[in-house]
């Protein structure tokens, strides 16, 4: 699958249990940390695991095109000879970094504070997706950006030559805005400190830290603050990646809604400020066991275990948790479809400004499908039908977003009538595998060709 080529409408139809063992891929968020603070080491990096969905591999692109030596050594061993802190190379080429807004985010905090121009642009989604909440803090350490209107891609940025250590309260949770910040303050003389109300996903600060970088964390009254002490001389790593809990989603919330499933997800990252999900389906009586527990690079890891759940029910979920599973409410609001009550989803405004308007997208999909959605600003709600009485039967839109395109796929398997989705193609950004994966457990996905 490609999310850069023709649509692939899919359609998705009830099946038997499903059973076995998930192997999803590497985590994405770490698989693009990896290869950024790799190229930004001395010395050769080592990356196993690495997830090869093409928004990685556009962020691997990137850092070739910024002086890097990226090498795919297959079987997702990858290699990175870095340039070092301040070291990157202006580009003779435009940034494309396709779907994925964390992958160019990342990528524009870390070339901000260096004495280079590039400029940035993707496909569709991407250059509809707001950047102002990233070049606007890049800009106080003296970063320059130019862009569309909205301050949308194509953008150029042009680097700072003397670059200014800053301070910046995230006004919004935003592990990809802290991350472009604290990036950016490796090649600022000085201290830079981030401060969040909520703290977000920190694989930006385990790493940092992993690669040698002199990095403090403290919460505050204000929040959590993070003290970055520019210019250090990163030292290269080996990255195993753990299995990204944003894949196992899917075949986890499959299991859930599926008669007599019964699947096994081994080795998934559970990273507390990623974990959200599983503990907010766990409140809702899911069947869901953590085997194995272990800690594996610094990250708590576990073997999921996943069975159906028949007499699942509504919550609301704590505003709180939002930060910890923002990218899970899609496939969240499908099993919710699946339980009996509300299920209620609020301080998510955030999915509006992701690949796609998250709530409105999973909002009229579900509702084809037969299930009351209510929604505002910054919430939505699930009256779930309960197990054996969503109708299903519709067309839904993937707005080229893969979380959309796989949450409804999901919807499919345990509907009364299949489900089909106007284009998967974006699938192919996050998790390459799925198809076969899904169908290996026993889901009926076929291309509605």
């Amino acid at each position: 699958m490609s999310g850069h080529g023709d649509p692939i409408p899919m359609k998705s139809s009830a099946c038997g249990p499903l059973s076995g063992t998930a192997n999803v891929p590497g985590d994405k968020s770490i698989s693009h940390r990896s290869l950024i603070l790799g190229a930004m080491c001395v010395g050769e990096t080592t990356i196993t695991g690495l997830l090869e969905g093409q928004d990685v591999l556009d962020t691997a692109q990137a850092m070739r095109d910024f002086g890097a030596e990226v090498t795919d050594h297959g079987g997702g061993r990858w290699s990175v000879q870095g340039v070092g802190v301040g070291g990157f190379a202006e580009p003779s080429t435009v940034i494309d970094c396709g779907n994925s807004g964390t992958g160019v985010r990342l990528i524009m905090g870390a070339m901000a504070t260096q004495p280079i121009t590039a400029t940035f642009s993707g496909d569709a989604s991407l250059n509809g997706r707001p950047m102002a909440r990233v070049t606007d803090p890049l800009a106080l350490f003296g970063c320059q950006a130019v862009g569309r209107s909205g301050g949308r891609l194509p953008m150029t940025l042009v680097g700072a030559r003397d670059p200014q250590p800053v301070r910046y309260d995230v006004p919004v949770p935003s592990a990809q805005v802290k991350s472009a910040v604290l990036l950016a303050g490796l090649n600022a003389p000085g201290q830079t400190v981030v401060v969040e109300r909520e703290a977000t996903r920190d694989h930006t600060e385990r790493m940092l830290a992993g690669f040698g970088a002199e990095i403090s964390v403290r919460d505050t009254d204000a929040g959590r603050e993070i003290t970055l002490t520019g210019q250090p001389e990163l030292t290269p790593q080996h990255i195993e990646v753990p299995r990204d809990p944003s894949s196992a989603a899917f075949p986890v919330c499959a299991a859930l809604v599926v008669p007599g499933s019964d699947v096994l997800v081994p080795g998934i990252g559970l990273n507390p400020t990623r974990a959200g999900l599983f503990t907010t389906l766990r409140e809702m009586g899911a069947d869901l066991t953590y085997e194995n527990e272990r800690e594996e690079g610094g990250e708590p890891v576990a073997d999921l275990r996943a069975r159906f759940s028949p007499d699942m029910k509504g919550i609301e979920v704590p505003p709180e948790r939002a930060a910890s599973m923002i990218d899970e409410y899609p496939v969240l609001s499908v099993v919710a479809a699946f339980a009996t009550g509300q299920t209620v989803m609020r301080g998510v405004k955030e999915l509006r400004v992701k690949e796609s308007d998250r709530i409105e997208a999973m909002a009229q999909g579900l509702r084809a499908n037969g299930i009351t959605v209510e929604d505002g600003p910054d919430w939505w709600t699930v009256t779930g039908a309960g197990h054996g009485a969503v109708p299903g039967g519709g067309l839904c839109r993937s707005f080229l977003d893969h979380r959309i395109a796989m949450s409804f796929l999901i919807l499919g398997m345990a509907a009364n009538a299949p489900v089909r989705v106007d284009d998967g193609g974006p699938i192919a950004t996050s998790f390459p595998i799925f198809e076969p994966l899904m169908a290996a457990l026993g889901a009926d996905i076929t291309r509605d060709v």
